[in-house]
């Protein structure tokens, strides 16, 4: 990483007041846009950053004797190891965690309590086919489940937040994400559009999404940011994701988007599937945060 210019000084401003960052890395190379961003966003913070490693664990096989071996926590503990020295030479202060559970979600949900955490950062698994239309089981669940917002970052993505798009159905999870992006927007001099799109199956409800729409252009008016509003038809996570990708769009804000039932155990199908498909980071806030 190069040394801050005055345009990346503002990027400290996108996310505002966070002043804790949990990194949760899988060590693969999907996780490399997660590593930039999150030393990026510490630097730029000027906040410590944690680097949790969750080693899941079979209790059956560790019954008989079979686990992780010796030479392969030494090799998890040399990534970390490197990974702090990389954000050591951009001035970012890194503490790891590695840890063993059976259900690594779980493991990085208790960290984040634990340490209070503002923000967690995390890849996104490349997959093909099929397998595209459904994220990583880890990933979905620490979204559903954290307090804290949970930004995920593909793994070739530069996040600019220049291009802020934010999506909103009218439910309460929407109304977190539509007040983070305006917020966002008002306090970081390096965005420079917002966004905001309401989309419905059919041209009979249009009017719902203008209801939606204007709403949130009052919200934002009465901060003095500019949003431009756009009512959509169709089936919601491909039209979102064709907006992002006509819009230019470096970051999608949403609320746990389309949830239903146990909504603290499952992401909802269309924020899980933006989440899987999107080609810019997505940042997801929850209900609960506090």
């Amino acid at each position: 990483m190069e040394n801050i210019d005055i345009k990346e000084r503002y990027r400290m401003k996108l996310m505002g007041p966070d002043r804790s960052i949990l990194l949760a890395t899988d060590g693969s190379d999907f996780s490399k846009g997660a590593v930039t961003e999150a030393i990026a966003f510490a630097r730029e913070c000027k906040t410590k950053l944690s680097l949790i490693r969750v080693l899941e664990i079979n209790p059956a096989y560790e019954s008989m004797g079979f686990g992780y071996s010796e030479d392969m926590i030494k090799l998890v503990e040399e990534e970390l190891d490197a990974l702090r020295q990389e954000a050591a030479s951009n001035n970012v202060e890194c503490s790891t965690t590695i840890k063993r559970a059976e259900r690594v979600h779980e493991a990085i949900l208790e960290e984040a309590q634990r340490q209070k955490i503002d923000i967690i950062i995390m890849g996104r698994r490349g997959m093909t086919g099929i397998k595209k239309l459904i994220m990583g089981s880890v990933t979905a669940r620490v979204i559903a489940a954290a307090d804290s917002k949970v930004l995920v970052v593909p793994k070739d993505t530069e996040l600019k937040g220049e291009s802020l798009l934010v999506a909103s159905d009218g439910s309460p999870y929407s109304e977190y994400a539509v007040d983070e992006a305006i917020d966002m927007a008002s306090r970081c001099p390096a965005v420079k559009s917002l966004t905001a799109v309401s989309v419905v199956p059919d041209r009979g409800q249009i009017g719902q999404a203008n209801r939606i729409l204007g709403e949130i252009a009052g919200k934002a008016s009465d901060r003095g940011v500019k949003v431009d509003t756009f009512p959509l038809i169709g089936q919601p996570y491909k039209t979102l994701l064709n907006a992002s990708l006509e819009m230019g769009s470096d970051i999608i804000i949403m609320g746990n988007y389309g949830s239903t039932g146990l909504a603290g155990v499952f992401l909802g199908s269309v924020a899980q599937r933006i989440i899987a498909l999107s080609m810019c980071a997505v940042l997801v806030v929850n209900k609960g945060m506090n």
